[in-house]
C-alpha cells in the first residue's frame, strides 16, 4: 500500500495549530514564536516531513553566492529582469547574494575583484563576463559555478562549469530566412560577432541562412567593428552605411539596441523601413515595440533564465560531482513592422 504523503495540514493538526502558522515556519513570511517553531519542526520530523524550513532573523543555511559581472546588470533590459528573478530564487533557496563588478584592470591582470574571497562563497554565478582567460581562471578555483552567456564561441568550448544561455540559433535563422523570403538578396549583419557567445551564435545563424539561400556573406555590407560605444551613435553608423558599395536590402542586428540606432541612421539617410531596408534585432526589449516601425526581434525570457540559473547553481553546490551541463532557454519570435 502506498504511504500517505505528509502535508502541512497534517503537521498543523498534530500540533493543534493552524495551517497558516505551519506555513510561516517553512516560507519565512510572518513572525512565529520560537517555541512554536520548535514544536512544528519536531512534529514535522516525527511525521517524516522533509521540506527545509526558512530560518529566522535573516539567517541562511546555504551561505553566500557571489555574482561576478563585467557590466552593470540593471542598466539594460536582460540584466534587470535576470537579476531580480535570480535574487528572489537564490534567496528562497537559502543563500545570501553578493555582487562583484569586475574591472577591466582586474580582467587584464587576472585578478579577483576587490573584496571577493573564494573561500567565503558557496558558489559563483558569472554573467556577461566575456574574457575567456579570466573565465578559465575562475573555473580553476574549483568552486561550484554557473556561467550565463560567455565569451565568443563559449558554446563550442570545453568549459569546466555549468553554462546557460538564451537560444540564439533558431530564432536568428528564422528572422533572416523571413527577410530573404520577403525579397532580400543583399543582407548585412550589424554587431561585433566576436563580442560574446550570443553574438557569435547569431552571426553563425546569419551565415547559415545566407548559405541556405545561395547568397554570399559580404563583409563589406556588414558593420562588424569591435564592440564599442560608437554603435550607439547614428552618425557613426551613417558613415559606415555610406561607405558600403551598395545599400543592403536588409540588416540582421545582434541585438535591439543596435537595430534601433541603425534604424535612426537609415531614416536620416532618407531610407524607409521596411520599404527600402528591412531590419531585425534580438532581445525583445520594450523599445522594440514602441519604435516606429515596430521592430522584428526575438524575446529573451530573462526572468526565466534568472530563476533557472539559481536552481542550477543550487544543484551544483549540492552535487559538485555531476557532469557539467549546457542549457539553452527558448526565445520567442516577435514579428514587427520592420520586416515586409
Amino acid at each position: 500500500m502506498a504511504l500517505k504523503r505528509i502535508t502541512m495540514q497534517d503537521i498543523a493538526d498534530a500540533c493543534g495549530l493552524s495551517r497558516n502558522t505551519v506555513s510561516k515556519v517553512y516560507n519565512g513570511r510572518g513572525s512565529v514564536p520560537e517555541a512554536t517553531r520548535r514544536l512544528v519542526l519536531a512534529k514535522a520530523e516525527a511525521l517524516g516531513y522533509h521540506q527545509r524550513p526558512a530560518l529566522p532573523d535573516g539567517q541562511n543555511p546555504g551561505g553566500t553566492v557571489a555574482l561576478l559581472t563585467q557590466h552593470k546588470l540593471l542598466s539594460h533590459n536582460f540584466g534587470a529582469f535576470f537579476i531580480t528573478s535570480f535574487t528572489d530564487r537564490i534567496s528562497r533557496l537559502g543563500y545570501t547574494l553578493k555582487i562583484f563588478e569586475v574591472s577591466p584592470d582586474e580582467i587584464g591582470a587576472l585578478r579577483l575583484p576587490s573584496g571577493f574571497s573564494p573561500a567565503d562563497a558557496a558558489g559563483i554565478l558569472v554573467i556577461e563576463l566575456f574574457d575567456r582567460t579570466y573565465l578559465e581562471m575562475l573555473c580553476a578555483l574549483r568552486k561550484p559555478m554557473v556561467c550565463v552567456d560567455g565569451y565568443a564561441h563559449a558554446g563550442t568550448s570545453l568549459i569546466e562549469c555549468d553554462f546557460i544561455s538564451m537560444e540564439n540559433l533558431a530564432s536568428e535563422l528564422f528572422m533572416v530566412r523571413r527577410m530573404i523570403a520577403a525579397g532580400a538578396k543583399r543582407v548585412g549583419f550589424v554587431g561585433d560577432c566576436e563580442h560574446c557567445s550570443s553574438f557569435s551564435e547569431r552571426w553563425f545563424s546569419f551565415c547559415t541562412a545566407m548559405g541556405e539561400a545561395g547568397l554570399p556573406v559580404d563583409r563589406r555590407l556588414c558593420i562588424l567593428e569591435k564592440d564599442c560605444e560608437e554603435y550607439g551613435d547614428p552618425g557613426w553608423l551613417q558613415k559606415h552605411l555610406a561607405a558600403m558599395p551598395v545599400m543592403p536590402d536588409a540588416f540582421a542586428c545582434a541585438n535591439d539596441y543596435l537595430a534601433i540606432h541603425l534604424m535612426t541612421a537609415l531614416k536620416r539617410m532618407g531610407l524607409s523601413i521596411p520599404g527600402d531596408v528591412m531590419v531585425t534585432g534580438f532581445d525583445g526589449s520594450p523599445e522594440a515595440a514602441i519604435v516606429s516601425p515596430s521592430l522584428t526581434t526575438a524575446m529573451i525570457p530573462s526572468a526565466d533564465i534568472g530563476r533557472l540559473a539559481a536552481v542550477m547553481l543550487h544543484e551544483r553546490i549540492r552535487s559538485p560531482g555531476f557532469s557539467f551541463r549546457r542549457t539553452y532557454v527558448k526565445t520567442s519570435l516577435l514579428w514587427g513592422e520592420s520586416v515586409r
